[in-house]
């Protein structure tokens, strides 16, 4: 059978606009791109800035990033200062419809609770966030808030698809909430429990297990270990019951694993968010994985 020329360039023509009714969507962090594609699913195109193994913190805002944000009608981001070494700077060459203030700009921090509100301020306290602590997505309750704001959004920006979005959150959420009971059931003996951290990464995480920080390796946030804060740290680890040591994947390990070969308690990476482990493809993932590494003290 003989294809003309005609027939090609009209299958192109009509590909190329099934591509372009897709909602592009600029994510910050790997969750908010896993939920934006839970509630858009085949109508949204999303993109993530960074992914499980790079610090949300520090990155440079490549040309491919300052691409992807030109095309972005949506931008989502867990805000609070998280971001601010390099969201700004994508910010200036971003479309009008994702600046902040617009329709098309979530900042997750701005719709939960926070945790850490009006900490220091002072840059000599290391890398502090006094808006509160920015790794929201760890408390799995405030998922469902973002969801019905990224849902909301897409309604708004593609509004022949609405009734798409809606459906799709309304089974999100009704598989969430059953993942929360699930989790909650599966993480009861972990509730009063305590341990050491690299960093605040799992503050909203913790608060939600009931699982008590007692101290970091990082003598305040964001600043390499020192010798002397970590024999601080060894101390109090002595003079008490810890659980685990946890990191992030991108967290160094070296002062985690020295504090475990002292103490013998159990050095965890978890994985923080989607892609942080083999094992975690999605939000519903990462959360399994989260607590049975916990649970199981798996390293």
């Amino acid at each position: 059978m003989r294809i003309s020329i005609k027939h090609i360039l009209g299958s192109l023509i009509v590909a190329s606009l099934g591509a372009q009714a897709a909602v592009s969507v600029f994510t910050c962090e790997p969750e908010w791109a896993a939920l934006t594609e839970a509630i858009g699913g085949d109508h949204v195109r999303v993109v993530s800035a960074t992914h499980a193994k790079q610090n949300p913190h520090y990155i440079r805002a490549r040309p491919s990033l300052i691409a992807a944000i030109r095309r972005a009608e949506l931008l989502v981001c867990s805000g609070a200062d998280l971001e601010v070494g390099w969201l700004p700077i994508l910010l200036e060459r971003a479309p009008m419809g994702i600046q902040p203030g617009a329709m098309g700009h979530i900042m997750a921090a701005d719709y939960v609770p926070m945790l850490g509100v009006g900490d220091s301020v002072d840059r000599s306290h290391g890398d502090v966030h006094p808006d509160g602590n920015p790794h929201v997505h760890l408390n799995p309750h405030h998922i469902i808030q973002i969801a019905r704001q990224i849902q909301r959004r897409l309604e708004q920006i593609d509004p022949d698809h609405a009734g798409v979005y809606a459906e799709r959150y309304t089974t999100f959420e009704g598989q969430w909430q059953a993942a929360i009971q699930r989790w909650t059931i599966q993480a009861a003996p972990l509730r009063g429990r305590s341990v050491i951290v690299h960093h605040q990464s799992f503050d909203y995480l913790l608060d939600w297990l009931g699982i008590t920080t007692i101290a970091s390796l990082e003598p305040v946030p964001g600043l390499p270990p020192t010798a002397a804060h970590l024999n601080t740290v060894l101390k109090q680890a002595k003079d008490a019951s810890v659980l685990a040591i946890l990191r992030t994947p991108y967290d160094p390990s070296e002062a985690s694993k020295w504090m475990a070969s002292k103490t013998n308690i159990p050095a965890l990476r978890l994985p923080y968010t989607v892609g942080g482990t083999d094992a975690s493809v999605d939000l519903i993932t990462l959360f399994d994985e989260t607590i049975a590494v916990l649970l199981n003290h798996g390293s």
